[in-house]
Parts: structure tokens; C-alpha cells; sequence
């Protein structure tokens, strides 16, 4: 196995919540093995102050967190790292036609309610970004147990396209 590390690009449509958690959580979880990013079809421009709440009150890494348009990782882009994996985190991204992506990595589809859409008080909108969170945590565990060194390409994107079916 080689000393680089993956890079994985965790994709929603405003950028501001799941996939921002996303690409926190393995870059805390994946221990170097993984260099996560985020973006967004249509990014909103600002992260959700709930998920850098969350997250720092994780111990989670936040300080470089931003809401980007997935075109800075696109083909068409000299300085875009080539990514390994493209994981999908919302449904309205999971259906949308994607930019062409450096290096053919693999994607999958890890569909989250969104949390940022909850409607109520501070608190509901706390549990639905906790619950969030909790998806993407035990996903991302599973994500990075993987021994991806041993499996083949197509044994590897079904066991990662698997792990979107897990709570």
C-alpha cells in the first residue's frame, strides 16, 4: 500500500452541514490514511454554526471548514487533488449530474436527513445535527476499518457503496 494518503471529496448540495461534518470527522477519524474534502453543487457560502458547534464540542477539526462549489475539484481544474473516493452525503446531490472527476474514484451514496432543514427550537435543531453526525461517525468508523490495500477495485466499491445502508 502506498504512504498516500486517499483523498475523499464528501458532496452535498449547499455545504454547509453533512458533508462539512463529513470531511471533519474522517480527517479526525482517518488518522492521515485519509485527506477528506467537502463541497457543494450550489454551495450556501457559510458552514452552519450548529455543525462547527458540533463538532467542536468534538474535538473534531473545524478551523479550516468552508462552504465551497465542487467545481474546485473538477477536472477542469489543474490544482484539484485526484480524488479516490466521491461520496455523496444528500439526496438532491446523490441525483445530480456531477463534474468530471481526476482519476475515475469510486462513489457512493451515504444519503443523511438533513439537519440544517430541521424547523423548531435551538434544541430540535441540536438533536437533528447530533443525529447527523452519529450516521456519518459510525459510517465513516466503518469507512476507514476497511482493508482497502487487500481488496480489489470492485470488491472495495461495493463495500463502500454498502456502508451507506448502515444507521
Amino acid at each position: 500500500m502506498s504512504d498516500k494518503p486517499f483523498n475523499v471529496l464528501f458532496l452535498c448540495t449547499g455545504n454547509s452541514a453533512r458533508s462539512i461534518m463529513a470531511e471533519s470527522i474522517l480527517n479526525h477519524e482517518g488518522k492521515g490514511r485519509f485527506r477528506a474534502h467537502s463541497a457543494g453543487s450550489h454551495p450556501t457560502g457559510h458552514v452552519n454554526p450548529l455543525a462547527i458547534e458540533l463538532l467542536g464540542e468534538n474535538r473534531m477539526p473545524v478551523e479550516n471548514a468552508r462552504s465551497k462549489d465542487w467545481s474546485e475539484f473538477a477536472k477542469n481544474r489543474k490544482d484539484a487533488p485526484e480524488m479516490d473516493f466521491v461520496i455523496t452525503v444528500c439526496d438532491s446531490a446523490a441525483g445530480e449530474v456531477c463534474p468530471v472527476w481526476p482519476g475515475q474514484p469510486m462513489t457512493a451514496h451515504w444519503g443523511v436527513p438533513n439537519p440544517a432543514a430541521v424547523q423548531g427550537n435551538l434544541e430540535a435543531q441540536r438533536k437533528a445535527f447530533r443525529e447527523a453526525c452519529h450516521i456519518l461517525l459510525n459510517r465513516i468508523r466503518i469507512f476507514v476499518s476497511l482493508p482497502i490495500d487487500k481488496l480489489d477495485r470492485l470488491s472495495l466499491q461495493n463495500k463502500v457503496r454498502d456502508i451507506g445502508r448502515t444507521r
